[in-house]
């Protein structure tokens, strides 16, 4: 019996030991995760870190020195380029390692090696929509150019530099959570990450939901509910701009299959509205001190680490200061001493759908130009952690990569993915965006930054730009040559006519400099009013954003830093200001009762202001969600329709100009509903909601505490997350915080003699969830407040904002 037991306590104490050391699923082995040596203990750093340290590294032709400020931003001085971008990776990947592994291995299609066979769908999707393939090909063109060769080159040098020297107790958190190590940068993903920007922002297509519309409805109301250009419209560049500066390219004619389509005889597909960015420039004549001012607020994911990393950059060639994107050499967005510029998305018609006809079921040949074509084949082979490799095999024609060649292959995901149809994507071509961003970097006037434009591909960009001189802006990509609509459906992949015909010149792309109203201005917006003779896109943004944008920089005189600070965190709706009158003017108040007359008085007084504390924004925001719903829901209850319902702007103008309108009748019910109806009932409606939801009206209906936001780490972990809090803004405001996004990084930049930066990012800049430096910014952000940036101009520069030096020297090992 003693042995029995002594066996039996062997036993267990060895199977314990195995299940310590072994992982289950998404576990992590438990005994290393915990050990003291080498488990998430060793994550902890203290606030208080060595004023001045020493490091030598391989391969440096120079010192560089690198001051770091009371936020951990690095200021890097280097003696050479090649040095600057080498410490720029190793710095980089010291507090965001796991980020650049995670987001390159996403875009590559590489989760599943090391997450496991439930990532699979999510690799096959990413390989077959292209990522690799254009990856590569963007890979070829960069390294053609010797500075940004050198650039990637050497970035790669620093980061493996980092990743050589740690030990497996350094690895970052996620690392040791997930059971797997970091592995070699390579140069290609650089390529990845521009790649993972442009599936963000021009990787969305509502071509199958709007084939499908347009077969169920037939073209004319197709065409009436979503029409080419807004009644409501304050487009980017001033309406009026005359084009008559350059000679416009010939407009290819449309296909014999567009025109079937716009005849009532279409044979047979989403894309959310884009994700708000804002960005301005007001000339010196309209700021107090006679110089320019730029802002610019990208609003992305909000997550845990930040999508940006902040960083000054210095050597005999430059000095810029800015954000960066983790992974990718340079400053994306930023200023310099000589000007400054930022971003915001397009959204131009830049992917495509193309149905093939396959000569059989071997689909070795499609029918194409009058004649039968050999398609290609390329094989994915993707790696599954515990499994054995999956060998995925895509066909591709001229147009591209068949996406899914079956229903079978596609499975239930990507409802906008047609199948059976080639992709045309802009990503796929090779580009060189970092030569853009080489340029910016070093930029001193108007001239540098057009050339830079001419490198920038993709994603297209709303470039806005300042010097002490000039202000600017571009809605800035290589656009493809189309006819009117090219792209808002599916189009035919056996016509040359629905091909890509070559592209829009660049000094043809729309773009004003020094305008006579003294501003510039982006909010993903329309790029231009219809007198602009080549088609971009047939949707935009809705135009609230920029509207109030615009309204504000109009009236604005003696501007300063801080009169931009509070446009970038305005909360005022221009959808309100717009709309309540109608639905007030429609409601019927007779058919209300207490609580809801109550609830009507709130939002009738309210100031059409999203603040955090405002009630009358939570009403109203209900409301119009129940009354757009009530209207387009029925009609548009097809799933092959995906939910791609008209606009914010053409369900208005319903409302406003068109009351007797057919749509407002519900086709499920047998009473003909009106306006009136509809109007109310969404009034009710939205109350009844609210009350279930929150309660009676009180604090409780406070929209800070009814949309309440969260900064979310990658791996989904609340504890490493921030908590939800309250804020004011809306998709529709310029604060435009919804739905996890938001302003991922707010910038103001003051020209002049001397230029003088102010930023926050959300959150900070170590990606160590037990750093004091992973969260120390957000509060500020949240607060809708800003940092003067330390722009230091040499590293003997003194300033007590400095709280540690790092010098670094080559080691001497060849």
């Amino acid at each position: 019996m003693r042995f029995i037991k002594a066996f039996v306590s062997i036993a267990i104490t060895l199977i314990l030991i195995w299940a310590l050391q072994t992982k289950f699923g998404p576990v992590p082995p438990i005994g290393r995760f915990l050990s003291p040596a080498d488990g998430f203990w060793q994550n902890a750093e203290s606030k208080h870190i060595l004023t001045t340290t020493h490091l030598k590294l391989p391969g440096l032709k120079g010192k560089i020195i690198v001051k770091y400020d009371e936020n951990r931003i690095p200021h890097i001085f280097a003696e050479n380029e090649h040095d600057l971008y080498y410490a720029q990776g190793y710095i980089t990947a010291t507090d965001r390692l796991w980020q650049m592994d995670i987001q390159t291995r996403q875009a590559a299609g590489r989760l599943a090696e090391v997450l496991g066979p439930q990532l699979l769908e999510v690799d096959r999707y990413h390989r077959r929509m292209g990522m690799v393939y254009g990856a590569e090909k963007t890979l070829k063109a960069m390294m053609q150019e010797p500075v940004v060769r050198q650039m990637i080159l050497a970035y790669t040098e620093g980061i493996n530099a980092y990743i050589h020297r740690l030990q497996p107790r350094e690895y970052p958190i996620e690392f040791k959570m997930l059971d797997y190590a970091p592995e070699e940068w390579q140069p290609i993903n650089c390529a990845f990450l521009l790649k993972l920007m442009s599936e963000t922002l021009a990787g969305g297509s509502n071509e199958f939901a709007m084939n499908n519309i347009l077969k169920h409805f037939g073209p004319q109301t197709t065409n009436d509910l979503f029409p080419d250009y807004p009644m409501l419209e304050d487009p980017i560049i001033p309406i009026g701009t005359k084009w008559d500066y350059f000679k416009p390219l010939t407009i290819p004619k449309p296909s014999a299959a567009f025109m079937a389509q716009m005849n009532d005889s279409a044979r047979r597909v989403t894309k959310a509205e884009g994700i708000g960015s804002n960005n301005w420039a007001v000339a010196g004549s309209k700021t107090a001190n006679g110089y320019p001012i730029l802002a610019n607020d990208p609003h992305l994911d909000l997550t845990f680490p930040s999508i940006w990393y902040q960083v000054q950059l210095t050597a005999p060639s430059v000095n810029v200061y800015g954000v960066s994107l983790p992974g990718a050499p340079a400053i994306i967005l930023g200023f310099n001493n000589n000007i400054s510029w930022g971003i915001t998305n397009v959204d131009a018609d830049v992917l495509d759908w193309y149905q093939i006809k396959f000569k059989d079921k071997t689909k070795t040949e499609y029918w194409y130009n009058n004649q039968w074509n050999k398609t290609n084949r390329r094989v994915e082979i993707i790696n599954i952690r515990g499994q054995q490799p999956l060998y995925d095999t895509v066909i591709y024609t001229h147009h591209g990569p068949v996406v899914y060649e079956s229903q079978a292959k596609k499975g239930d995901d990507h409802d906008f993915v047609p199948v059976g149809d080639a992709l045309r994507w802009i990503a796929h071509d090779g580009s060189d965006e970092l030569m853009t961003m080489y340029i910016l970097n070093r930029g001193k006037n108007y001239a540098d930054y057009r050339r830079a434009l001419t490198y920038f591909n993709a994603p297209a960009s709303n470039f806005v730009f300042a010097s002490k001189d000039d202000i600017a802006i571009t809605p800035n990509g290589k656009y493809p040559l189309k006819y009117k609509d090219q792209g808002k459906f599916i189009l035919d992949g056996t016509d040359p006519a629905d091909d890509w015909h070559g592209w829009i010149p660049f000094d043809q792309n729309p773009t004003v400099k020094n305008p006579p109203r003294g501003f510039v201005s982006s909010a993903n917006q329309s790029s231009t009013d219809p007198t602009y003779p080549y088609y971009i896109n047939w949707s935009f943004a809705p135009y609230e954003r920029g509207k109030r944008i615009n309204d504000r920089l109009t009236a604005m005189q003696h501007a300063t830093i801080d009169s931009m600070r509070v446009l970038q965190t305005d909360t005022y709706s221009i959808r309100a200001q717009d709309i309540l009158p109608t639905l007030l003017k429609y409601l019927d108040a007779s058919k209300l009762d207490a609580g809801q007359l109550a609830a009507l008085h709130t939002v009738k007084t309210w100031d059409k202001d999203y603040a955090a504390t405002s009630i009358g924004a939570t009403v109203f925001s209900a409301w119009w969600l129940q009354v757009y719903n009530m209207i387009w829901n029925d009609d548009f209850a097809d799933k092959n329709m995906q939910k791609n319902s008209p606009s914010t702007d053409r369900t208005e103008k319903l409302l406003i100009k068109e009351p007797g309108s057919k749509w407002f009748d519900n086709i499920n019910t047998p009473q003909k509903e009106t306006c009136t109806d509809i109007v109310t009932g969404a009034f009710k409606a939205a109350i009844t909601d609210l009350t279930k939801k929150h309660g009676k009206p009180g604090k409780s209906w406070q929209w800070g505490q009814v949309k309440k936001m969260e900064v979310m780490h990658l791996t989904q972990q609340e504890a490493f997350s921030s908590g939800n809090f309250p804020t004011g803004g809306t998709g529709s405001t310029v604060n435009a915080l919804t739905g996890g996004h938001g302003p991922s990084w707010r910038m103001v930049v003051q020209m002049g003699p001397t230029v003088k930066g102010y930023g926050i990012l959300p959150g900070g800049e170590s990606g160590n969830p037990g750093s004091f430096f992973y969260s120390d910014m957000l509060k500020t952000w949240q607060q809708g407040q800003l940092k003067e940036l330390l722009f230091l101009q040499s590293p003997e520069e003194m300033s007590d904002r400095i709280k540690t030096t790092l010098t670094v020297e080559d080691n001497g090992i060849k």
